[in-house]
Order: structure tokens, then C-alpha cells, then sequence
């Protein structure tokens, strides 16, 4: 191989390494929803109070990265899902949250032991997201279906004027809504009041109804807004 080739093959081959390389990127998140309407509204609600906030600062504070799919997928398979999406990254995300339901899924224990095993922090609500929208409004044990969720929201987002047509899936500015009547700082308030004698490694999340662990990544990302 003559000299000329030699300087192209090793130029080729910073190239490729340089491409290949990820960067770490502070203050970045990378959230995966199962739900492709409600969760996915509501956490771009958050996610642009907190870039509106921290965006009017000062220069030397770094933006926080926020990315947010929807993906109405299962809940082993969301966790395939967000291993691929780290894989095809550009940057390394310092905080990997995934939300999903129980529902009526069977591999929700497994599929939330599998996404910590990879260093991923689980967002995870039993029986459903409908119950960490309830907790807005007021605390409650209650071990519900989702549809008596929705009934009840139907009914408080009438009663609080928060739309005409009650609660439904497709609310853009869900999260507007909400903190509209002090209601994230409630719902923090009380996901903490029902998750304090939750055993996390003891208690099994599919058996703990209702549970949510939403309130972490909520807590994590109002504390730009401080």
C-alpha cells in the first residue's frame, strides 16, 4: 500500500471514529412513554416550562435536554424500545426515565426489573397513569380500574372548569391545566404520602395498587423551575 493510501485510510479512519463518538451531555433526558397521547402531553407541558425557565437565565447555565416519545407499545417491549433509542443517540443521556401502566400486562414486575438492570429509572403507575392524574386533585388508597380513573377525572376536570367535555386522552396542554390549580405540587405530595411504605425490592409494583412512581421524574424536573 503506497504512502498516499496509508494517509487516506487513517484520515478515513478518524472520520469514522469521530462520527462514532457520544457525547455526554449534562442536565439531558431522555423520557419513554407507553402511552402515545396523555403521558407524552403532559411531560412536553413540563418540559416547556422548564426550557422557558432556565432559558431566560444566565448564559452559563446549560439548557437541560429534554426528549420525549410516545410509543403505545408493551411494556417489555418499551424497554427494547429505549435500549434502542440510546443506541442511535447522539449524546449520552445523563437521566433514562420510562413511564408505562400495569394495565392488565403480565410482564410489568419483569419489564420494570429488566429497565433497572440497565440503569434505566422506572416511571411506573399501578393500575394506570389516570391514577398520578387523580392525585392533582386529591389523595386516595383506592384500588380502582383505569375506567373508574377516567370517571373520576371526567368529573373533577368538569367540576375545576379545566374542559367543558370532562377529561379526555387528547389534552395538549394537560400539564398547563393542572399546575393551573397547584395541583403537580399536590400530586408530588401525595404520590409520596402513598408510595412512603413502599419497599422497593420487597414489595413487588404489580401488587402495590395504587402506586406511581411518576412523582420522581416531576419531583427531578421541577427543580429547574426553583
Amino acid at each position: 500500500m503506497g504512502s498516499d493510501d496509508i494517509f487516506k485510510k487513517r484520515r478515513a479512519d478518524r472520520k469514522k471514529r469521530t462520527h462514532d463518538f457520544k457525547t455526554p451531555k449534562a442536565n439531558s433526558f431522555l423520557i419513554i412513554t407507553e402511552g402515545e397521547k396523555t403521558e407524552p402531553y403532559y411531560f412536553n407541558g413540563l418540559k416547556k416550562q422548564v426550557l422557558e425557565q432556565i432559558g431566560g437565565t444566565v448564559d452559563i447555565i446549560e439548557v437541560p435536554e429534554i426528549d420525549i416519545y410516545g410509543q403505545g407499545s408493551s411494556t417489555g417491549r418499551l424497554i427494547e424500545i429505549t435500549e434502542e433509542c440510546v443506541n442511535k443517540a447522539k449524546i449520552i443521556y445523563q437521566n433514562i426515565w420510562v413511564i408505562f401502566d400495569k394495565d392488565d400486562f403480565p410482564d410489568f414486575d419483569s419489564a420494570i426489573a429488566t429497565g433497572k438492570s440497565k440503569g434505566y429509572a422506572i416511571g411506573w403507575s399501578n393500575q394506570s397513569f389516570e391514577y398520578w392524574i387523580y392525585l392533582h386533585f386529591s389523595y386516595s388508597d383506592a384500588d380502582l380500574h383505569r375506567h373508574e380513573w377516567n370517571k373520576k377525572l371526567n368529573e373533577l376536570f368538569k367540576q375545576y372548569n379545566l374542559s367543558a367535555d370532562g377529561y379526555e386522552k387528547n389534552l395538549k396542554d394537560l400539564y398547563d391545566l393542572l399546575d393551573s390549580i397547584g395541583g403537580v405540587d399536590a400530586a408530588i405530595k401525595n404520590a409520596k404520602r402513598r408510595m412512603e411504605n413502599f419497599r422497593d425490592g420487597i414489595d413487588t409494583p404489580s401488587s402495590y395498587a395504587p402506586g406511581t412512581m411518576v412523582y420522581l421524574l416531576v419531583e427531578q424536573l421541577k427543580a429547574y423551575l426553583k
